[in-house]
């Protein structure tokens, strides 16, 4: 019986994929696979590199026990039917705009036409994954947040991730909605910490990990993390008391930073009368591969499909 699902998680300059068995909710740490690519080579080096990955995976667990394979895939993109539609603006593979990516990946990987080869928003596959062996998993309603390069979330209730009416923002993420000068995405995220930062000292850093480590020394950057802390709190809170979440779990890179942040947030909370559990994921991008491979389970696959066009 085919009970094994690969999860593949794209990044902007890395491709990672792991298998899992999802009969027993088990993550296959030993199937991990990686590689580098550019986001701006060929169809053939991009769709080559993916697939490289991919069979080394399938290697491991050999093809007969594969069941499909799952992508958590960054927007914007046709969820449902596959077709990538990144443009210019986006400054990645752009040179995948309108292809349909089941095809080329049957093609390379010699997989029959019918083999299922579906995706998901990569910030709700993330959530998924959490929800199923995570920080969220035993609860009826979660928020899953990533904060990184871009600021991803998305809402599940009852393992399924809500993307319309009264209770989430449209589509389901909030990184779209307004916020201070701009929105949420520009805020809440590497290059909204980092230029803030530089606008107070006119200092440009590397990363949130180079601002994290000047916190216990620096009191600019202490003070933008209690920032950071209390306004996610802000702007969180009508949308978690509107979906009654039980737990925030907060990934990306600029979780590494939560010892700094997170106090801030938490009690922000309290002060306001809102009693949620807040945890950093353990899983970490592991996450999206888990959350991924779920797709396929027909029956989560099939409930899942009238959501995806909303993604």
């Amino acid at each position: 019986m085919k009970n094994i699902a690969i999860g593949v998680d794209i990044g902007g300059s890395h491709v990672s994929c792991a298998a899992c068995n999802i009969d027993e909710k088990r993550y296959l740490a030993e199937t991990l696979s990686g590689n580098d690519l550019d986001n701006q080579g060929s169809v053939d080096e991009i769709i080559g590199a993916w697939s490289k990955t991919i069979q080394n995976t399938i290697d491991k667990v050999g093809r007969e026990n594969v069941k499909g394979i799952g992508f958590a895939m960054p927007g914007p993109f046709d969820y449902l039917n596959g077709t990538a539609l990144f443009k210019g603006n986006n400054k990645k593979y752009e040179n995948l705009y309108g292809l349909n990516i089941p095809e080329l990946l049957r093609q390379k990987l010699d997989l029959p036409e019918d083999f299922p080869i579906r995706f998901i928003n990569d910030a709700t596959a993330f959530a998924i994954g959490e929800d199923w062996i995570g920080k969220a998993s035993g609860t009826n309603h979660s928020l899953s947040i990533t904060l990184g390069t871009g600021f991803g979330s998305a809402f599940l209730s009852h393992h399924m991730p809500v993307t319309s009416g009264a209770n989430v923002p449209e589509t389901g993420a909030v990184w779209h909605l307004p916020f201070e000068s701009g929105n949420a995405d520009d805020y809440f995220s590497t290059r909204g910490l980092l230029s803030r930062y530089e606008t107070r000292t006119g200092k440009q850093l590397s990363g949130v990990k180079e601002l994290a480590q000047l916190a216990s020394v620096d009191a600019v950057a202490q003070e933008l993390f209690v920032d950071f802390g209390q306004k996610m709190g802000i702007f969180l809170k009508p949308w978690i008391e509107k979906s009654k979440i039980e737990v925030l779990v907060i990934g990306g890179n600029i979780s590494h930073a939560f010892h700094w942040f997170g106090k801030h947030l938490h009690d922000y909370f309290s002060e306001n009368g809102l009693e949620i559990r807040i945890e950093v994921s353990d899983l970490k991008e592991t996450a999206s591969m888990i959350g991924s491979s779920v797709l396929a389970n027909n029956t989560y696959y099939e409930q899942l499909k009238p959501l995806l066009a909303n993604m």
